[in-house]
């Protein structure tokens, strides 16, 4: 999995490319948004529009991080899912913990 991310108005913005397994890449990620923590982020928002499959892994580090984001009073937004994450994120339930938007642009125009 390859992972770009940035700092931008205490967003921390995530794009994710290829398939979250919850394997190494599952830390990296924790290691990434904790450190975004500290240096102020509010909201992660996490682009989804390059990943291909989420294994039950790595469903548990998108909560994870989800939990992390909370317990310092900010949130998670998912962008872009592709057809067959989108249907995974129904039929886990998951639509109604994230807020899920079409495009990482609608995304950050709509939480600030």
């Amino acid at each position: 999995m390859n992972v770009e991310s940035r700092l931008e108005n205490n967003n921390f913005i995530l794009q994710l490319a290829g398939d979250l397994i919850g394997d190494d890449s599952g830390l990296k990620l924790m290691g990434l948004v904790s450190d975004a923590v500290e240096e102020g982020a509010k909201n992660c928002v996490i682009d989804l529009s390059k990943v291909r499959y989420i294994s039950s892994s790595g469903i548990g580090v998108l909560i994870t991080i989800l939990t992390k984001m909370r317990n310092v009073g900010g949130e998670v937004f998912l962008s872009a899912p592709s057809e067959h994450v989108k249907k995974l994120l129904i039929i886990t339930k998951l639509n109604n913990i994230f807020t899920v938007y079409d495009s990482l642009e609608e995304a950050l125009s709509q939480i600030g």
